[in-house]
Parts: C-alpha cells; structure tokens; sequence
C-alpha cells in the first residue's frame, strides 16, 4: 500500500522483552518503518531503566519514537480524576502536549494500543482514530465476586468508562476473536471491529535444545503476579492441581517465576519442592521447565507467557482461556483442559513421557512462527489501515506521499 503518515501511542515501550505487551509493540514500530510508513511513536514507560535500552534500539532518525516517564498524579484532584478516567494518569501534560503538536502537522492514522491510550485522543476526529484492545475489563470482571463497596465501585466505574471510550472512535481492532465480538456488543455494531493477530519476532527466541531440557521433572508457571489472569493461574496451581501431580510423581519439583510472585504468594514459600522466583533482570533462561502449567480463570486477551513458552519450546498445559486468540490443537500444540482432574492426570502423563514432549514442542514452536509471525500481524494493521482511507474518501496525505 502507499505509504502513510501514522502516529501510535503505546503503554510502555516497544522492548521484545518489556511489558508483555511490548512484544507486539516492538513488532508493530519496527515492522511499520520497514514496510515505508513515516511513524511517530509515544510511549510512556514505568521503569525508567528501559529508557536508555529503547533509545539504542530505536535510534533516530530511522525511529522517531519519543518516550516519557509515567508522571505521578497526587493530591485529592489527581485521584478523583482517575477515579472518572481510569488509567488515565498514565498520561501525562508532556505527553499530551508533544501528541497535539504532531497531529496538528498533518497525519493519517492516529494508532492507539490498548483501550487507555484513548484518553490521549478525546478531541481528535474519530475517523482517524484505530484503537487496539489487548483484553476488556467487561470479560475479566463479569464473574468477580464481591470484596467491598470500594473496589465495587472502582469496577464499576471502570467498565462505565471503557464503554464510553469503545463508542467514541472510528474504528476498534482486536486481539482475539472474543474481545471482537465483545467490542462489537459494546458498541452496538457501530463501529467497525477488525482482529489483529498478536505477533512476536520468534526469531529472538533461541528454541531449547532437547539435551539442555531438565532430568528431573519440572512444573513451571512463568508470569507476573500482580497481574490478576498470572495470580489465579498461580492459585489455582499450588492449591488445585500441584498436590495430585506430585503426588503421582513424587520426583518433580514446581517452579514460579514472576514479577512480585514471593511476596504475592508468600503463603506458599515454604513448600517442599516448591520454588518461587521473583523479579529477574531476564525471564528468558526460566523457560525450561519440563511442562509449564498455566490455567487462568476469568483472563481475557492473548497470554503472552503461553505464546513464549511454546516459542522457546516448554509444553503447555493450558485451559480454554489460556488458548484465546491461538488455534491450538488439544493433544497436538498443547494439552487443553477445563477439569482439574484431567489437568493434573494429562500433566502427570506428559512429565511421564519425553518423546511426546518432544513432539508437542516442536508442533508448538511452528505454530507461534506460522500464526504469531510479523508478517501476518502487520498485514491486517495495513489492512485496517487501507480501509480506514477508503471510507474517508480519500487518499494518504500529498506531505506522506512526498516524504
């Protein structure tokens, strides 16, 4: 297609190995640069270390990206306001301001990933406007069970507002077929939806070798735990499913990785053959468990750690949630389980036999090349893209056309 003049904002920055959903940002920024479009991209970030690692490795001017520090908001204004517009501190004045300044020079797409970069565009016209959803707290908190009238209201208010902000914009895209029609629901079928399959470069991911895989058997769960969808899963492993897989295979040990996850599951700590890692500067060598085991309740949206899991070339033993957005064959990519009890009797016949862990992880790695790969990803941006043009009638702008 010709070229474009697109502008995209993200929450965090485009780091393969950031923010889960980072991966997919850093994809999408490369990818968009490579294929010709002229791209302004913001981000705001939550560690300041990833700054200087962005910026070498989206340098100007082949990138223009602009990163900004989340800016606190205190006082009683700055939480009622977050109260009205949740996650909306997330952006600041600076960033605000430096996204009006590129969009008055003239743009053709404005690109918002995740629905709370939407706050950034209150004023901008809607046809212009692609918003990407990752997951919907009207999925994730439809079977919450009631904690207080605080954190009722807080949920409350939180799905008021991203159905507001669903309805506001042009045109939605999607991670996942259930996040589609959900929006559409939402929206009343009036705004086109459109689904982004979620991309990562495999090629960063080093497939482990059959010799480097562990002896003794390892149960492992890789997320961060203060992350709802990671924390149940995680729940759900130590109290459910790990006491009758180690009772059935006495040798294996159970191995938790993740942001927060000893002071998140601290009750758990002391178990025996129960380790529980927290806070590593590099996830990537803990992807070498025998089987990973990740069975999260009420989490809509990809889950990224099951996507790399299959890259690097652990095993999974997932439940249909764990599976959204992937075409995951039970029994040939992965194992897919609902019941407690076949989760615990599937795992403990995988931990049993290697060969069939060979053969599930190699099936699993070529699906995440053929189905996560960058090339599919960005051609459905593009054609996205494509249409949102056509039904302005127009075509890009003479400065991108020039440039």
């Amino acid at each position: 297609m010709n070229p474009l003049r697109v502008v995209v904002v993200m929450i965090e920055p485009p780091l393969p190995f950031g923010n889960a959903a980072a991966r997919w940002y850093y994809v999408l920024l490369r990818g968009l640069v490579q294929r010709g479009h002229r791209v302004t991209a913001f981000a705001v970030c939550s560690n300041p270390s990833d700054l200087e690692k962005t910026a070498s490795m989206f340098p100007a001017p082949q990138y223009d990206l602009r990163c900004y520090p989340i800016e606190s908001r205190n006082g009683v204004v700055g939480k009622l306001e977050t109260i009205r517009r949740p996650h909306s501190h997330l952006f600041g004045d600076r960033v605000r301001r430096a996204l009006a300044d590129v969009l008055r020079e003239g743009y053709d797409v404005l690109h918002l990933e995740m629905l709370w970069s939407g706050w950034t565009a209150l004023h901008v016209d809607p046809a212009k406007v692609l918003v990407n959803l990752h997951y919907l707290y009207a999925i994730d908190d439809a079977n919450s069970s009631f904690v207080d009238i605080r954190t009722g209201l807080h949920r409350a208010l939180r799905k008021r507002a991203e159905r507001n902000l669903l309805r506001r914009f042009g045109t939605i895209a999607a991670i996942t077929p259930r996040l589609e029609s959900v929006a559409r629901h939402l929206t009343g079928g009036k705004v086109p939806v459109y689904g982004f399959p979620f991309a990562i470069d495999s090629t960063l991911y080093r497939f482990v070798p059959a010799q480097e895989r562990p002896a003794r058997p390892v149960v492992s769960l890789i997320g961060s735990m203060n992350w709802r969808p990671s924390h149940s899963a995680a729940v759900r492993l130590m109290t459910r499913l790990w006491p009758g897989i180690k009772r059935q295979v006495p040798d294996a040990k159970l191995r938790i990785i993740g942001w927060r996850a000893r002071s998140a599951l601290r009750e758990y700590v002391d178990l025996p053959d129960v380790e529980i890692i927290e806070d590593v500067p590099d996830i990537a060598p803990y992807f070498n468990g025998s089987v990973m085991v990740h069975a999260a309740d009420h989490a809509s949206g990809i889950k990224v750690k099951i996507v790399e899991a299959m890259a690097f070339g652990v095993p999974v033993v997932t439940n249909t949630e764990g599976i959204e957005g992937l075409p995951v064959r039970d029994g040939v990519h992965s194992i897919v389980s609902d019941d407690d009890r076949t989760i615990v009797d599937r795992t403990v016949a995988l931990l049993r036999n290697v060969p069939e862990q060979e053969r599930m992880r190699l099936a699993a790695r070529q699906l995440i090349e053929t189905q996560c790969s960058p090339a599919r990803g960005l051609d459905a941006v593009e054609g996205c893209y494509r249409d949102m043009i056509a039904r302005l009638g127009r075509q890009p702008s003479s400065e991108t056309l020039a440039s």
